[in-house]
Order: structure tokens, then C-alpha cells, then sequence
């Protein structure tokens, strides 16, 4: 049905999009190779077919005999399995297969994909326990990627779709069986999804945000070393990395005596430290009363200060909108505030107080500017209404004086008046 709908489509197109010629073509063309009498695979396999026709291989001349051997001309099964025929491969032959084309760059330049895969999967513990131990729990190709419907990373219904990678290592790491083999927790996708990374790709859609290989790799999936850390995450964090090897803390992580920025944000349950937590984080590792855990209260109150000046800043432009002033310039300057406020978020990992203190005086200032023009602006207000109350109590003495005098002149009975006749 699928293939008589696509000859179908070829056909039509063209003469209802003149500009879709290309497209019917291609329709057609699948069509044409999904019933192609003359491929003994479609005889038992034609579901296989039908899958492998949605794939980006079968648009590159991929057949099923280059995965699987045999002699695909043939009717019946005994003589279309002879030769070299492979049958289904296992894992480590699946790698071999995958590697004879994706190992090989002069075939992976046309298409701009990288031909390293293999050698990186070599490196990595996955490979390790495939290759190395011959341990047939490992991942191999067709774990992560469908071995007939392959498609484009940048395909929603693909298993390496960005939304979709961690769906795709749960299906080992949140498996208790397997993952006790190897002495390995789980539920970690579940911490990832309640993180900051995870609220960024599922809840806001940032692609950018790193799923589990933008930190352990893809085909040379590890965990990074305590000392690789940091450059891990200095990857997208550019700045805090660069401040943070300048304080006291990279000096640790250099020594080897700090796990980096897993030690305060952690690793897949990644969270933003809050203004008010952080003497408390401080004294995980510092004494409480010592030199480090006071500096880490010093920064704590500096930042929630800096914090609320900044909120009130805001606010304060609020209410000069709400009374109906300009306020474009005042917004340039709260853009500066702001900057240096995100500033001192970012510096705060160098830990260096005579810096974050002329960052927090910064912001201070012109928050306080900003306030000071939104009192300025109520009180001018007030003076409005004042002024306004005079003229309000005229108005409305007036109104109640003509009242007055209507209902007066409606009272007056008609016998004061001369009857008829009267002289």
C-alpha cells in the first residue's frame, strides 16, 4: 500500500507542484526499489525493506546484501543465503560492518561526517568491554542507532534527536540488572531532567543545552577525570572557567584535591547554587568558623544585597511606566546594571571579594539612581493630585449650587402666582 501511494505521489506532484518535480522523482524511485521483482530480499524480508526505505541509507544505494551477504537475485531462501551470506551479525561483526564505510574518510568527506567513530568507540569503556573483554552487554552500533530506519541526527523520530539521547543511554543506565553487573547506579536521567540542563532541553527546547554526550562523549563515552572537569563544562561556561582557574579553588582542582564544578553544582542533577545556600555549600568542605567558610558568607550577603538592588531597580522602572513616564534612558542604564550584576555572578568563582565588591558598587549605584527617578516621579504625581483638589471641590460646589437652585425653582407653587383676572 505504502509503495503504490508513493508511485502515486511521484506522479502527481509534478503536475500539481511544478516545482516538486525533484521531490516526485524521488518518490517514485523508492517506490520502484520497494517492489523491485528482480531483489530476492523482498520475497521473506519485505518489512525490513519497507523500514530501511525511511533511512538516509537508502537514499545513498545501501542494498541489504552490503550489510548482509548472500546473493539477493535469488527466489528462495537456500540459494539467496549462500555465498557470504552473514545472516544477522552480532555485535562485534556489527562494528566491523558499520566501520567499513564510517571508518573510511575519504567515503565520510562527501557527506561531512567524521570518520574517527570507530577509533573513538576504541577508546572508550564501552569499546573497552566490547572489543577488549568481549563482553556482549556493551553497546554496540545498532544500539544507539536503528540498524535499517537510520536517521539523521537532526530528525525528531531519531535516537540521537538531542531531546531524545538520554532516552536512548537509559535504556542500559536505568536498567538496575544490568547496571549492578558493572557496580553502576541509576536514575540518573531523572536527575538530568530535574537539572538545569535537563529544564533547558525538554522545558525551554535549547538545543545547545549539553545532554549526556555533550559530558561524556558520544562513541568515546567517559566520564571526564576530576582534572578534566572543569574544562568539560568551561566548554559552553566559557568565562566562569577562565575566573575560576584563577581562584583558590582551580589551584585545588590542579592538585587534585577538588572534583571542580561538580564538587558545588554536581553532575547530572546540574543546579544553580541560589544566593542564599551558598556559606551552607561553602561549609560541605570547610570547617564552619574558618577563613574559607567566612569569605563564603561574605559572598553569600554580598550577593543576596546586589540582588535585591537589582529587583528593585526593576520594579522602579515598573512603576515609572505605570505613571506613564519615559523611561528609555533609565532602561539603558539598568542594561548596565545588569550586565555587571551577571558579571558578578560569573566572577564569583574566583572568589576574589575587592573585585565582586566594585562589581556589587556598581549595581548599587545605579539602582539607587533609578529608584531615586521613580520617587521623583510618584511624588510629582502626588503634587498632581493636590493641585487637582481645589479644583475638584470648585467643580463640584458649582454642581451642587445649580442643584440647589433647580430644585428651588421647581418648589415654588403656581398659587403665588395672579390668577386669570386679576388686577
Amino acid at each position: 500500500m505504502r509503495a503504490g501511494a508513493l508511485a502515486v505521489l511521484g506522479l502527481v506532484l509534478p503536475v500539481l507542484l511544478p516545482g516538486c518535480t525533484q521531490v516526485g522523482e524521488l518518490a517514485a524511485q523508492q517506490a520502484t526499489s520497494s517492489i523491485d521483482p528482480a531483489y530476492g530480499c523482498l520475497v521473506c524480508h519485505a518489512d525490513k525493506r519497507q523500514a530501511f526505505l525511511l533511512g538516509v541509507h537508502s537514499d545513498r544505494s545501501v542494498e541489504c546484501h552490503d550489510c548482509h551477504g548472500g546473493y539477493p537475485e535469488a527466489m528462495e531462501a537456500t540459494e539467496a543465503h549462500s555465498g557470504d551470506f552473514r545472516g544477522p551479525p552480532n555485535r562485534i561483526s556489527t562494528l566491523e560492518i558499520c566501520s567499513s564505510c564510517h571508518a573510511d574518510p575519504d567515503e565520510m568527506r562527501q557527506y561531512g561526517l567524521p570518520a574517527d567513530q570507530v577509533a573513538e568507540l576504541r577508546a572508550s569503556k564501552h569499546g573497552e568491554l566490547l572489543l577488549e573483554r568481549e563482553d556482549l552487554n556493551a553497546p554496540t552500533c545498532s544500539d544507539c542507532h536503528d540498524p535499517h530506519t537510520t536517521l539523521r541526527a537532526d530528525d525528531a523520530r531519531s535516537s540521537v534527536y538531542p531531546p531524545n539521547i538520554p532516552s536512548t543511554c537509559a535504556r542500559c543506565h536505568e536498567d538496575r540488572d544490568l547496571m549492578e553487573a558493572y557496580e553502576l547506579p541509576t536514575g540518573q536521567v531523572q536527575q538530568y531532567r530535574e537539572g538545569a540542563h535537563g529544564v533547558a532541553l525538554f522545558e525551554r527546547q535549547n538545543f545547545a543545552a549539553p545532554s549526556c554526550i555533550g559530558c561524556h562523549g558520544s562513541h568515546a563515552a567517559l566520564p571526564p577525570d576530576v582534572g578534566e572537569i572543569t574544562n568539560v563544562c568551561g566548554r559552553c561556561h566559557v568565562r566562569v572557567r577562565q575566573v575560576f582557574d584563577r581562584g583558590p579553588h582551580g589551584q585545588a582542582v590542579r592538585d587534585g584535591n577538588l572534583a571542580g564544578c561538580t564538587a558545588c553544582h554536581g553532575s547530572h542533577g546540574t543546579e544553580r547554587v541560589p544566593a542564599g545556600r551558598i556559606a551552607g555549600t561553602c561549609t560541605g568542605c570547610h570547617e564552619p568558623g574558618s577563613a574559607p567558610a567566612l569569605l563564603g558568607l561574605d559572598l553569600q550577603r554580598l550577593l543576596l544585597r546586589v540582588e535585591e538592588e537589582i529587583a528593585g531597580g526593576e520594579e522602579a522602572i515598573r512603576e515609572l511606566v505605570r505613571a506613564g513616564h519615559e523611561v528609555g534612558d533609565i532602561r539603558f542604564r539598568y542594561v548596565t546594571a545588569w550586565t555587571a550584576f551577571r558579571q558578578l555572578e560569573q566572577d564569583q568563582h574566583a572568589v576574589d571579594m575587592d573585585a565582586l565588591e566594585d562589581l556589587g558598587r556598581r549595581v548599587g549605584s545605579i539602582s539607587r539612581d533609578i529608584r531615586s527617578a521613580a520617587e521623583v516621579a510618584m511624588e510629582e504625581r502626588w503634587e498632581h493630585k493636590l493641585i487637582l483638589i481645589p479644583v475638584w471641590f470648585l467643580a463640584l460646589s458649582a454642581v451642587v449650587l445649580a442643584a440647589f437652585r433647580l430644585r428651588r425653582a421647581d418648589s415654588v407653587p403656581e398659587s403665588y402666582g395672579l390668577a386669570e383676572g386679576d388686577e
